[in-house]
């Protein structure tokens, strides 16, 4: 199977796949027509044992390795006797790993090397995946560079650079599920005052890899306009983004739920900290709370 198939049926970026290959072997091991690739049952068999441990919270070195031991790159086919047991859960990447990508990512940025920029987004997603990656290197170095970095050339050039790759990394990353485990999407838009559509692609891309179908609104949408797209896609989830100035308005979600509609609605975002939602409403602070809650809630664990 070619990469972009390979990478369906798991449900992961073919970028992944790509940097699982360079940084640890689980490539595919069969040649046809010069130099295409095709994953035979062995790599596909290698590379689902890898998600099995990384669920069970293994660093993606430790489920490779796991991987590795379970399908011996020369062996060509799937072990006889059971696997052995899951490597315990590991720990996310340390402050230090974190800084260290975070550090070569700013000063990417800062000599405007969009190549290098777009390979240190790939390496630090395809190590800890799309939440981890945000939250422990892309989103500090944003922060740092929308405050200005004294001494560097900085300016609003290195921003536009760094906002564009990160969305192009984060988009390349996201799966495009042939069968979500929920039956109606996740509709995902911002408030219509939020500036930033990057944390929503990232929430997107964090329920992809879990095999959660989204519709996205990357450019904030009026309510009345809301309203009509909530109901012509009837998502099991409607998820809201704000995270500005605690200034967004909670009667966007009554304006969107009219007609009984029955969705779940969630507000997501510090932007929402400050006025009163209603009842019906769940107040999710982070990505990664939203990822997880929004997962429980529509198809359990």
């Amino acid at each position: 199977m070619p990469v972009a198939a390979v990478a369906r049926r798991l449900g992961v970026a073919p970028s992944t796949l790509r940097t699982w290959d360079r940084r640890y072997g689980l490539g595919p091991s069969r040649h046809t027509g010069g130099k295409h690739r095709r994953y035979c049952a062995a790599d596909i068999g290698r590379l689902e044992l890898m998600q099995r441990a990384l669920l069970r919270g293994a660093s993606t070195a430790e489920a490779a390795r796991y991987a590795l031991q379970q399908i011996p790159k020369s062996s060509g086919s799937a072990p006889q006797a059971p696997p052995q047991p899951l490597p315990p859960p590991a720990e996310q990447l340390t402050a230090a790993q974190n800084g260290a990508a975070a550090r070569r990512l700013r000063s990417a940025a800062v000599a405007l090397d969009g190549r290098a920029v777009q390979q240190t987004l790939d390496d630090a997603i395809g190590a800890a995946g799309v939440i981890d990656a945000w939250e422990g290197v892309i989103s500090p170095v944003l922060d740092a560079c929308g405050a200005g970095w004294p001494g560097t050339p900085a300016g609003v050039e290195v921003h536009a650079l760094l906002a564009e790759s990160v969305l192009t990394a984060v988009v390349r990353a996201t799966p495009v599920l042939e069968h979500p485990r929920n039956q109606r999407p996740v509709l995902l838009s911002r408030a219509p005052e939020e500036p930033d559509p990057l944390p929503l692609h990232v929430l997107a891309a964090g329920l992809a890899g879990r095999r959660i179908g989204c519709q996205l609104f990357g450019l904030p949408l009026p309510g009345p306009a809301l309203s009509a797209a909530v109901r012509r896609s009837s998502p099991a989830a409607v998820v809201l983004w704000a995270d500005h100035g605690g200034k967004a308005d909670p009667a966007l979600f009554p304006e969107v739920s009219r007609g009984g509609l029955r969705s779940r609605l969630f507000a997501v975002g510090d932007g929402w900290r400050g006025p009163a939602l209603p009842e019906r409403v769940e107040l999710l602070p982070g990505l990664r709370m939203a990822t997880d809650r929004i997962e429980y809630v529509l198809v359990g664990k």
